[in-house]
């Protein structure tokens, strides 16, 4: 079963995050600083779908291993609070086996409903 048929970018160079943090293609943006910004996650996979990110173009790894997280990890946790106050799970991706779609590091927030288990 591939979950993100239509939805993984065939061009190595191209960033779609980058592209939306700049403003040349459309998104709806929930909160931007110097540093992070959050969009809401095109896919519909359940009924809150939020990705936080740093404006800075890295890879996960880079991501997870630099100073950057603590303050991405406060944003989504913020805006975990707001959009889910119910209850809400974050996550990331690493790799192909993970259904990793984008190289532009970034959190997952999702909510809005009962989650169910892990995998």
């Amino acid at each position: 079963m591939n979950f993100l048929s239509g939805h993984i970018s065939g061009n190595a160079g191209y960033c779609v995050f980058c592209e939306i943090i700049e403003g040349r293609v459309p998104g709806t943006v929930h909160y931007m600083d110097n540093d992070v910004v959050v969009i809401t996650n095109q896919l519909k996979w359940v009924p809150v779908m939020l990705l936080v990110m740093p404006k800075e173009h890295m890879s996960q790894e880079d991501l997870w291993s630099g100073d950057i997280l603590s303050k991405l990890s406060n944003v989504a946790l913020t805006m975990g609070k707001k959009f889910c106050p119910g209850g809400f799970r974050l996550l990331s991706n690493f790799g192909h086996d993970a259904i990793q779609s984008q190289s532009h590091g970034h959190l997952h927030v999702l909510g809005g409903t009962r989650l169910g288990p892990y995998v």
